[in-house]
This record gives structure tokens, sequence and C-alpha cells, in this order.
């Protein structure tokens, strides 16, 4: 992997890929945490507007331009990041790098199309609102870091979306969607000069400017419950904690506890103890969700309302064998041959390695390579990894939110 900085502000990562296939897009330091007050929802409002018309398009020509070429442009919006990627085929590439600039640095946000996309944007919430599974998410995160922008839903509410006009979009955008708050990612065998000529000179030509980030104080975690009446089927239950930031030195230790505990596979702790032993939930699974300087560490599952207690029980049990003392050697290496491979896996969906490679440069400085990252995890101790989980898994300090 390469990288540079423009004298614009823009960073440049790229990096050469196995196939004829280009992956590329901007990653913008511009997410639900950014947003001022006043501005709920407005991250992700001004994703869906980039692809409503821009000065030289309308919204139908954006969507035709690499679609008519095979190609696809697309785009989401995190707590941190809004991310606009691109898949062409390599002599599409000066194609989708026109039209990726063109999006993002010259929307023009028409309130016409804003009065529809708001409706589009409200199906979207009342979708969200009427799965309990995944809303549970965001209550849990308003409840750890309640009373900071990270507590904020992405989507916004219905009420707010309908008050912005184009120049509070605009306002957001002449913040946030500059040169200097971007980085560029390209993965795919294309040369660093011809990446460099695509880019084009009204964007060069910016002056670079400061960018204020979210600098809002975290308070204190202090662990709570509390319960949502829903009337729902099952019992919708998560439970967890604040986590480690990217930059934490026991970030990577807590990574590999956390998939020992309730990782994709089914042979996760949690799955067998709670499942395959005792039959009493289909689905239970350990997130670890990570910001640069806080994380959010959950666990969820959904079980029959007469056996919530027992369940939290069990979690609460298993939390603490992984407390008690640290792997054995044997534990520790089946762990590490397990993510390493789950890892090894993960790099070969390009899309997803682009997307990650660009996030890296955006919110840390600098990138890491397959090889970089099992080296690190093959590195980790079992001292290492039981006191990561001695500090975020104690059962003592959990939070937790049951819909019922």
């Amino acid at each position: 992997m390469n990288s540079l900085t423009l004298n614009n502000g823009l960073r440049v990562v790229y990096a050469p890929s196995p196939t004829n296939t280009v992956y590329l897009g901007l990653a913008l330091d511009a997410g639900t945490r950014d947003e001022k007050d006043g501005e709920s929802g407005m991250a992700h409002f001004a994703e869906h507007l980039s692809f409503k018309g821009t000065d030289r398009r309308t919204s139908r020509q954006i969507i035709t331009y690499m679609e008519s070429v095979g190609g696809d442009l697309n785009a989401f919006t995190g707590k941190e990041e809004t991310v606009y990627y691109c898949t062409c085929q390599k002599e599409h590439f000066s194609r989708a790098m026109d039209l990726l600039f063109d999006v993002v640095f010259h929307s023009k946000y028409p309130q016409e199309e804003m009065d529809k996309e708001v409706e589009v944007v409200i199906d979207e919430i009342e979708s969200y609102n009427d799965s309990p599974s995944e809303l549970i998410y965001d209550d849990f995160e308003a409840m750890l870091f309640q009373g900071h922008p990270l507590g904020r839903s992405i989507l916004g509410n219905a009420e707010r979306l309908r008050a912005y006009k184009t120049e509070d979009v605009q306002s957001y955008a002449s913040r946030l969607y500059v040169p200097s708050n971007a980085v560029l990612f390209v993965y795919g065998n294309v040369s660093e000069k011809e990446i460099l000529r695509r880019i084009p000179d009204d964007v060069l030509s910016e002056a670079g400017q400061r960018i204020v980030t979210d600098e809002t104080i975290l308070r204190p975690y202090a662990p709570q419950s509390k319960v949502i009446e829903k009337d729902t089927h099952q019992a919708h239950i998560m439970m967890g904690a604040r986590a480690f930031g990217g930059t934490h030195p026991k970030h990577l230790a807590l990574f590999l506890a956390n998939n020992i505990l309730g990782g994709p596979g089914l042979s996760s702790r949690l799955n067998l103890a709670l499942r395959e032993k005792r039959g009493l939930v289909y689905t239970v699974e350990s997130t670890l969700t990570t910001y640069t300087d806080t994380g959010v560490w959950a666990i969820y599952f959904g079980c029959d309302h007469h056996d919530a207690e027992k369940c939290k029980r069990i979690v609460k049990r298993e939390l603490q064998r992984l407390c008690d003392a640290p792997l054995s050697e044997k534990a520790l290496n089946a762990a590490k041959r397990q993510i390493i491979g789950q890892i090894a896996l993960s790099y070969d969906n390009f899309e997803s390695v682009a997307i990650g490679m660009g996030k890296r440069m955006l919110h840390y400085g600098r990138t890491q390579t397959k090889e970089q990252f099992i080296a690190r995890i093959q590195a980790l101790t079992a001292e290492q990894v039981w006191d990561a989980a001695k500090e975020v898994f104690n059962p003592e300090n959990l939070t937790i939110l049951e819909y019922r």
C-alpha cells in the first residue's frame, strides 16, 4: 500500500489488486458525531441528497453514468464518516473518478429533490423502528453515550428532517465536504500518476482548510439498566459496556477475546452455552464497534420472555469465566488460528478491503496489510487477552437494555 498527501490536504491511499476491477472511493470525516446541535440526521441526509443533482448532472444522469458500463456507485454514513465508493472495470476508471468527485464536491441539494427524498429517509426510519433487533442497537448506544453526539441516531427524526432547507445542507457540506477532510482510496491496478491525473483541477487548486472536529467530552462510563415496553413476541436483550478506541493498546486483545466469547462461528462460548447446550436462543452475538477514541462492546440475543433472566445469568457466567483466569496456551493458539482464518477470508472481499483502507487512513493516518494484521494477532499473549477481558467484560460493569 502507498499513500501521499496533496497540497490541498487530500490524502490518497492506493494498492494493487489481483483483478481487472477497480474499487475506489472518497471517505469523509463527516459522520453523526460531526453534526452540530440542530443538525440531527444531517450526515445521512446529505449522503442521500448527493445523488440528486450536481452542477453538471441530474439525478438520472448520476444513476446511469456508471451503471451504463456495468459499474456501481454507492455510499453509506456512520457515526464517524461518510463513504462514497465505486466499482468499475479498469478501462472505466477515469469515468468513475469524474463522477465520484462531482457527486461529493459539486452537489446542489435542490429543494424539490429534498422534499421527495425526505420521505424515502422517513420510510427508512419507520422500517428501522419496526425491527426491534436493529433498533435496540441504537437505543443501547444512546444509553452508553448519553448527552454525546455518538449517542445520536444516524437516521435522525422525521420532524427535524422535514424542516431542513437547501441552505442547511449546503452549510453542512461546505464545512465538511472539502478535500482536506477526505481520503481518496483506490484498490486496483492503477498507477499513482494515473490517479493524480484524474483528480479534477478545481479540487487540486482548492486551498486546504482546518476542520474543527467533534470535541464533546465523553462523560465517565457508569453501568445502567433499562426495560422498555415494546410488546414484542420475544424479549430482545443487549448487555455490554464501553470499549477501547481504535488506537488503544488493548484494542486488539479485546478483539480476540470478543471473538472467543461471541464471534461469528457456532463454536463461540455464548452460542454453545445458550443455543447448543440449552436451546434458549436462536441467535446470540457479541459485537465490537470501534470509534477513534472509544468503542462499544455489546451482546445481543432474543429469547422467550420467561427465559430472559436465565439467559442473563448464563451470559454473566461466561463473562466471569473469561475474567477469572488467562487462556491456556492451547486455547489461545486455537483462538488465534480461528480469527486468522476469518481475517484471511475477509481479504477476499475486495470492496471491503478498499473501504477499510480508506477508513483506516481517514481515522488513523496509516494503512495495514493483511500480513501486518495477522502478525499483530500472532504476537498477542494470554495475559494481554485476559487483561483486556477483565477491564471490559466485568459482569459487575454491564449496561443492560431489554425490550419486552
